[in-house]
């Protein structure tokens, strides 16, 4: 934040209702700012967190394209595995002065990165990406609810959680019972994601958290891809398609919720990423020809409803209690 004038970081900070975590900001945030600065300040990271989300999608859908030469498993370990050697020679983090708490929480920020991406990939080799991803928004919306302090947020996030059952129908019918079930775990990880991706940033400098909390997931994921793929993994096309992958869905997307994660109130981030089931299906549809049924397509129809109404009620607005909320981030 170096460089700007203290009057716009005060503005950012405050109106976002954000954890003060730069001793510019710290300064900033006693100064007085003048009405509507707070809605020009938070259009910066609402921007940011559209664009990872468009980054994700279809970087997903991409790696749905490989899957049948490497496997879910394999593609997602090619991700991680590419994202994390990136970030480490971008960030080049420090491994010292930091304590055991401070390591736990990067082990367990990758622990629940790890998880949301090879389960995620296990549930779109199985149903189509539009309806994985409105399944696996079901773990931030539970946690925007609970992170609310507003009855409004609440409301929003009950009309999401309506479309996600509507596309579920009776039984979820049409769709591969194992491909839901890995999207509900992927959900239950993001919420992890999520929990841990906030006391990451805190705890460690710019993006250096992030990049080493990449290589743990990699390390974890790893030996199962290799079980899964074998030599596939090896096979140049493969890889430069992976490394695609992991640009698209890790590296770029990562990057930009983590500049943006400080600056929404949680609750309005969280439901923010129930915009991703219309992005994946826009994806699913122009990548991998997936098109959606009428039900389907209302049901996405009302989580994008429940996403636009959050932003509306909450940006340019100083949420009560936000010092302290978790912050939403990540994704696939």
């Amino acid at each position: 934040m170096s460089g700007q004038g203290t009057d716009a970081v005060a503005a950012k900070a405050v109106a976002a209702g954000a954890a003060v975590s730069t001793p510019e900001a710290a300064g900033a945030v006693g100064v007085k700012r003048r009405r509507g600065a707070g809605g020009r300040g938070s259009l910066g990271p609402v921007g940011l967190v559209l664009a990872g989300g468009l980054s994700v999608q279809f970087g997903g859908a991409l790696a749905v394209t490989l899957m049948p030469k490497a496997g879910a498993l394999g593609v997602v370990s090619i991700r991680l595995a590419v994202a994390a050697l990136v970030m480490m020679v971008v960030c080049r983090p420090s491994l010292r002065g930091y304590t055991r708490a401070d390591w736990g929480t990067v082990l367990a920020f990758g622990t629940a990165m790890g998880g949301m991406n090879a389960l995620f990939y296990q549930s779109v080799d199985r149903i189509p990406l539009g309806p994985a991803v409105t399944l696996e928004v079901l773990g931030p919306l539970a946690l925007s609810v609970l992170a609310s302090r507003r009855l409004i947020n609440v409301l929003w996030a009950l009309l999401a959680l309506a479309g996600v059952f509507l596309l579920g129908g009776s039984g979820f019918g049409g769709l591969d019972l194992a491909g839901v079930a890995f999207a509900l775990g992927a959900g239950a990880c993001w919420a992890a994601y999520i929990l841990f991706s906030a006391g990451t940033g805190r705890r460690f400098p710019q993006a250096d958290g992030l990049a080493l909390a990449l290589v743990v997931a990699a390390v974890l994921v790893l030996p199962f891809g290799v079980a899964d793929a074998g030599s596939a993994l090896l096979d140049p096309v493969t890889l430069a398609l992976g490394a695609g992958v992991a640009l698209l869905s890790s590296v770029l997307p990562y990057t930009l919720e983590l500049i943006a994660l400080r600056r929404l109130p949680a609750s309005t981030f969280a439901v923010m990423m129930s915009l991703e089931p219309a992005i994946a299906s826009l994806a699913g549809f122009l990548i991998l020809s997936q098109a959606l049924t009428t039900v389907q397509a209302v049901a996405i129809a009302l989580v994008i409803g429940a996403s636009f109404g959050a932003v509306r009620t909450q940006v340019g607005r100083r949420p009560k209690g936000a010092e302290g909320e978790p912050v939403a981030s990540g994704g696939n």
